[in-house]
């Protein structure tokens, strides 16, 4: 760093105070044409007239950007203002409470509309997403939702097979559940002998070579436990994700069922271990909330903080080197 004594460091110190003369300057007119403007009625016109003079004097000094100029006129409007003006001033501790109310509406406002952050509480959709993994949601892509309500509107898309999306669980709207539509409105989906038929066709599966193994907890508990696993492949509409199964996996067939209009049929790539629509049914297009996007942070045990997670995609199609057929060796 340069030393303020030196050229380089006394050439920082003026460029710094200018750069906040110039801001205080640019907040003062803001703050007197709103008083101006808002106390119009109580201002006597030749009180209004040498304020305004100042402020016009204080315009130019900032477009000529001649730094002595804009001190003196910035101090001279300070003066005019706190003599004539103070009954319109806002206090510090007013100022701090509206830049916070304003930054709290719009966090608000994005949570509600555009993206929201989830965390994943259950192992039913490993190997994509892990206990501990916290992930943004796509708010608006399926369309915006009524806070508190079912009510949707300004719909961009319709949700497609593959993707994986947050949900309100229609058995109990306190919970929030995430699972990944294997069929949407029309299709007739059916399970045998643990593969997924989507209008009369398996959908395209390839087991992957060799046992795996992940570590897993039952939801709320803190004890970790390592299960062995089959993984697969399976591929819909040109999109490729992984699933797995119990090594000693029982069949959980169901007969074929039609989608409704308006809803998607879902199941959690962990099969055996996922709470799905194979057991209460499919999901209103309603109580979607959004598609999961990103992996924001992630963390749990046996690893501790995941690094290599940090802000990967949902991916759709696994990345070999960062996700290998050996799910996770617990350690």
């Amino acid at each position: 760093m340069a030393d303020r004594s030196s050229p380089s460091g006394n050439f920082y110190t003026r460029w710094r105070k200018r750069r906040r003369a110039v801001r205080e300057a640019k907040h003062l007119l803001k703050e007197t044409r709103r008083i101006l403007r808002k106390y119009s009625y109580r201002i006597k016109e030749e009180i209004a007239a040498e304020v305004s003079g100042a402020a016009d004097a204080l315009r130019e000094a900032l477009r000529e950007k001649h730094f002595g100029n804009l001190r003196d006129r910035l101090e001279q409007l300070d003066e005019l203002v706190d003599k004539h003006l103070a009954f319109g001033r806002k206090s510090a501790i007013r100022e701090y409470a509206e830049s916070i109310g304003v930054a709290v509406l719009v966090a608000l406002l994005l949570r509600a509309f555009v993206v929201e952050a989830f965390k994943i509480p259950s192992g039913s959709m490993i190997p994509t997403l892990k206990i501990g993994d916290h992930i943004f949601v796509n708010k608006f892509i399926y369309g915006l939702r009524i806070p508190f309500t079912n009510i949707k509107f300004a719909e961009i898309r319709k949700p497609k097979r593959g993707e994986v999306i947050v949900f309100v669980y229609p058995q109990d709207e306190s919970k929030d559940f995430i699972k990944r539509i294997v069929a949407i409105e029309g299709d007739t989906v059916a399970v045998e002998r643990n593969a997924v038929l989507v209008n009369g066709k398996p959908v395209k599966r390839v087991t992957l070579e060799g046992p795996c193994m992940y570590p897993d907890a039952e939801e709320g508990s803190e004890r970790w436990e390592p299960r062995p696993c089959i993984a697969s492949m399976e591929e819909q509409d040109g999109t490729r994700y992984r699933v797995i199964q119990d090594v000693n996996s029982f069949s959980m067939d169901r007969k074929p069922v039609k989608v409704p209009a308006g809803h998607v049929f879902v199941m959690g790539d962990n099969r055996d271990n996922s709470h799905d629509s194979r057991f209460w049914g499919t999901v209103p297009d309603t109580h979607i909330k959004g598609k999961a996007m990103i992996i924001w942070w992630s963390s749990g045990d046996p690893d501790g903080i995941r690094w290599r997670r940090f802000f990967d995609l949902v991916h759709t199609t696994p990345d070999p080197k960062k996700d290998p057929i050996q799910i996770e060796e617990p350690k």
